[in-house]
């Protein structure tokens, strides 16, 4: 019994140290994708956190057909642990859109947005959120309504990883009358939605005026991978008498990196914020001051 022991011992040994030599030569793996492959799946069952994800990631990359049930059965594995489990569904999102065959994957995964299981649920909402994936759109709609916030929050972010720019005037619905939580991650994934930038602009505008400080917060920063394009030089001048010192900070910030021609504009406002309660705040203002004539 303890020579059997042994051998199992080494032969684990033997797999991981294999499966180690394919992640670190993705060429390797490459070369002998028909034995790596079966070797890497076995490895799993063995390895630390670490590995898995890099050998989960390697399989993702090259092997994708095979990957897919790799990664569906570590979405299923209540053994896993939460870190696992999450990145197994998101390169499921990721390789769902190089299938030839897909819809015995979704299939499942549509299944499982019904399990009474919210862990279940979370990561397939997840994976389904492929570019493409029409098909899944609606019922993930449905998930914007789970009564597990997280489940809703990656209902979001699945809806928009489609992007299908119909499903843009259901989130905006579902800004106005979704909890927080889920109005923020809505927010935060608005600019994925490429062809309605203008629409998605006078969302995050509407948004610096909303009462809750943390929505107004996430509004000021999601407009500055717009500044590119168009200055928003008044809002920001608007933000600089916000109630919140976060917002008042973001706004000196962005004024003098991408306004600072017209600063003198606003020298007065810049002024009054030498006073501010935030130091961090008044430090910027007096800075400015020095360089504004």
């Amino acid at each position: 019994m303890k020579v059997n022991n042994v051998v199992e011992f080494e032969s684990q040994e033997r797999i991981l140290a294999a499966a180690q030599k394919y992640i670190d030569s993705p060429e390797l793996f490459l070369a002998e994708i028909d034995k790596a492959v079966p070797l890497l799946s076995k490895a799993l069952k063995f390895a630390d956190k670490d590995m898995k994800i890099e050998a989960l990631l390697l399989l993702a990359s090259f092997a994708k057909s095979e990957a897919s049930r790799i990664l569906y059965e570590m979405i299923k594995d209540e053994s896993e642990c939460e870190e696992i489990r999450n990145h197994a569904s998101i390169q499921l999102s990721v390789v769902g859109s190089f299938l030839k065959d897909p819809q015995p994957l979704v299939e499942k995964l549509l299944s499982d947005l019904e399990s009474p299981d919210a862990d279940l649920r979370l990561y397939a909402t997840f994976a389904l959120g492929w570019e493409g994936n029409h098909q899944a759109a609606i019922p993930l709609i449905g998930r914007l309504y789970d009564t597990d916030v997280r489940v809703q929050q990656n209902a979001v972010n699945a809806l928009c990883n489609i992007r299908d720019d119909r499903i843009l005037d259901m989130l905006l619905e579902r800004l106005e009358h979704g909890p927080e939580e889920q109005k923020r991650a809505i927010l935060f994934n608005l600019w994925r939605f490429y062809s309605k930038r203008e629409e998605v602009k006078n969302v995050y505008l509407k948004y610096l005026e909303h009462e809750n400080a943390d929505l107004r917060f996430d509004a000021l920063v999601l407009l500055g991978p717009l500044e590119e394009e168009e200055s928003f030089f008044e809002e920001y001048r608007k933000c600089l008498s916000d109630s919140d010192q976060r917002i008042r900070r973001l706004a000196l910030k962005m004024l003098a990196e991408d306004c600072g021609s017209r600063l003198t504009e606003i020298r007065e406002e810049i002024s009054a914020l030498v006073d501010d309660p935030d130091m961090e705040i008044k430090r910027l203002a007096m800075n400015i001051l020095k360089k504004v004539k």
